[in-house]
């Protein structure tokens, strides 16, 4: 790893490398570049969901490409069975044994491309390597590469042919990101390079597996003072009292938060959490973890607006106190 000697700060200046990297060929989009990174820091896994065409699965495969560790592809599908995604044991007439073949999902980085196009049984079979990072097949638990990220893609659940992802799952992903359309000039400039310009196919490493995992590690040293401990959960008990939910943040979203502010504050170059890093994080760590009531759906009220209103209910803990 190169830069700075200083661990925190190493951290942030390789950040910076890798969000370059990836800029080559996701243009006009660093906020969602870099917070897919901070998840990347935060050991957690991350849900990309937008209308089909603006660049979600060229992202994940920007991130795995800029990474020196084993990356697989996985097209969900609604014939993919849980034995696609995990492997399956194979009766060896010569040892008369069974022998296990790993499914793709064994690999540090996994595309889990339009992840909600399988059937709720398939995607099901993310749910322990996602929380445990370990896969259980005949008794036998199987241990995943370090690092390990699940990198997901879907399409917005009114799209035709989609299933919706079951709460538990959706709680599983540290972070959901909205790609969005870019702005005329960066959608400009992916048409004057498309011929010659870089793509995701010409991207070399930037970071190997060693890197993250020291960065990782970095990241889990960073401060947290007990006054902004008790920030997170209170604006996680703030949604847990709305009328407008059904479900409000889990305990999980409240660790969660702690992980990518943490994460959020090492990319910045800092050594301890600030409220900025929490309120940062929050819309894109929590937003998914809610769940609305039926009146609140019809009405128009979305996660990311409620998560908000928690937020300003919270009285923000003061710079003394941090």
């Amino acid at each position: 790893m190169t830069g700075p000697a200083d661990p925190i700060s190493r951290v942030a200046h390789e950040v910076d490398r890798l969000c370059t990297n990836i800029g080559y060929v996701i243009q006009g989009k660093p906020e969602v570049i870099r917070n897919s990174v901070i998840c990347l820091l935060a050991e957690g896994h991350l849900l990309l969901e937008d209308v089909p065409g603006t660049g979600k699965t060229s992202l994940a495969r920007a991130l795995a490409s800029s990474l020196s560790v084993t990356w697989n592809r996985i097209q969900f599908t609604p014939d993919l069975l849980p034995s696609d995604v995990t492997g399956v044991s194979i009766y060896n007439q010569a040892t008369h044994e069974f022998d296990f073949k790993p499914g793709p999902v064994f690999a540090s980085i996994v595309l889990a491309d339009e992840i909600n196009r399988a059937s709720p049984k398939t995607q099901s079979a993310l749910l322990e390597v996602m929380e445990e990072a370990t896969i259980s097949i005949d008794g036998v638990v199987h241990q995943m590469p370090r690092p390990f990220m699940v990198v997901a893609t879907q399409n917005p659940i009114d799209m035709e042919g989609t299933y919706i992802l079951p709460e538990a799952q959706l709680d599983r992903f540290l972070m959901k990101l909205t790609v969005g359309y870019p702005t005329a000039e960066a959608e400009a400039a992916v048409l004057r390079t498309q011929k010659m310009g870089p793509t995701v196919d010409h991207l070399s490493p930037v970071l190997s597996a060693q890197d993250i995992a020291g960065m990782i590690g970095a990241v889990k040293q960073v401060e947290v003072a007990p006054v902004l401990e008790n920030y997170i959960v209170a604006v996680a008990t703030a949604t847990r009292t709305m009328s407008e939910l059904r479900l409000g943040v889990s305990p999980r979203g409240s660790l969660s938060l702690l992980r990518a502010a943490r994460a959020a504050a090492a990319a910045a170059g800092r050594s301890f959490v600030v409220p900025e890093d929490v309120k940062q994080m929050a819309p894109v760590v929590l937003s998914h973890r809610v769940i609305l009531q039926p009146e609140a759906e019809l009405q128009g009220r979305t996660g990311a607006e409620l998560v908000a209103r928690a937020l300003q209910s919270v009285p923000v803990p003061r710079a003394a106190n941090v």
